[in-house]
């Protein structure tokens, strides 16, 4: 078997990764989050995908990881950069129990 199918699994997994994190992130606290993690998560997955991509030649494959990964780095920016205005806009956003 390929190494590119085990790099493509690897990417999937950390793909994966991310739902499973926002999931138990949200079930601990009883409404829907998305944690720092997810977003780690989202670009480590993206980045081998997109590398996988590469090798297979799949334009389409090739334009979504790309795209993806500009919205996960831009959330990582607000995270990094605005944390005050992050918080108090997922304060904001979020039902009182």
């Amino acid at each position: 078997m390929s190494p590119w199918i085990f790099i493509g699994f690897f990417g999937q997994g950390l793909f994966f990764m991310r739902f499973l994190v926002q999931w138990i992130a949200s079930e601990k606290v009883k409404k829907s989050v998305v944690p720092d993690m997810f977003w780690y998560f989202s670009i480590g997955g993206a980045l081998v995908l997109l590398v996988y991509s590469i090798h297979r030649q799949d334009p389409v494959f090739i334009t979504g990881q790309a795209m993806g990964l500009i919205i996960y780095f831009r959330n990582i920016y607000f995270i990094h950069f605005h944390p005050k205005k992050v918080a108090k806009q997922a304060q904001a956003n979020t039902p009182e129990d």
